[in-house]
């Protein structure tokens, strides 16, 4: 689906007009410039409405029929449901999965957040994959060129840094199989396993 396609549901669903909502349905996808097929959906998970999302676009904002709408439902219920079928909600854990087991070979995580230690705020945030997940790979979401100058400016108002990255959104999506479950909700990922009954594709 597009963003123009996400806010129609929202309207029919909460009133206003596509242009409303057309930001931010646009902009989870905005990692389709990383990554051209579904495994790009890092934002399409929990931790993607509460680390960057909200922080970006707020709790609520009011549409054009001056009804307060909640950022969190509107992203669970008109963008990520609809995209897997209405069957569930992936976790950071379940893209992170999907990673080849050298994914993080020779990728020095440590050096990187280093640089950053002194901002306590950007240091937690880049650190949120990792808390989030337990799994040290994680930190390929945060830890790259993308999020430092894409992501950090709009939640935390960071600047963005000019000059080379030695990690890159690349070694984030070259290293992701691509899964069942991220064909628009064909098979079912880890985290939905118990509560479905299925076994996982």
């Amino acid at each position: 689906m597009n963003a123009v396609i996400h806010s129609r549901i929202s309207v029919k669903r909460r009133g206003g007009v596509i242009e409303d909502y057309l930001a931010i349905h646009d902009f989870m996808d905005c990692t389709k410039e990383l990554c051209s097929d579904n495994r790009h959906r890092i934002l399409h998970t929990m931790w993607g409405i509460k680390r960057v999302i909200v922080p970006i676009f707020g709790h609520t904002i009011t549409n054009s029929d001056g009804k307060a709408v909640n950022i969190k439902d509107l992203c669970e219920q008109d963008h990520i449901l609809p995209d897997y079928q209405n069957r569930f909600i992936p976790t950071l854990a379940d893209f992170v999965s999907a990673l080849e087991p050298s994914a993080a070979n020779g990728i020095n995580f440590e050096a990187f957040a280093q640089s950053y230690a002194g901002d306590k705020d950007l240091h937690e945030l880049l650190l949120s994959p990792l808390a989030n997940t337990g799994h040290k790979a994680s930190l390929l979401v945060t830890h790259n060129s993308w999020f430092i100058n894409e992501i950090v400016p709009k939640v935390l108002g960071r600047r963005p840094e000019i000059k080379d990255f030695a990690i890159r959104p690349a070694d984030l999506f070259n290293h992701m199989e691509f899964r069942l479950w991220m064909d628009n909700g064909s098979g079912f990922p880890d985290s939905s396993r118990l509560t479905t009954g299925k076994i996982v594709g």
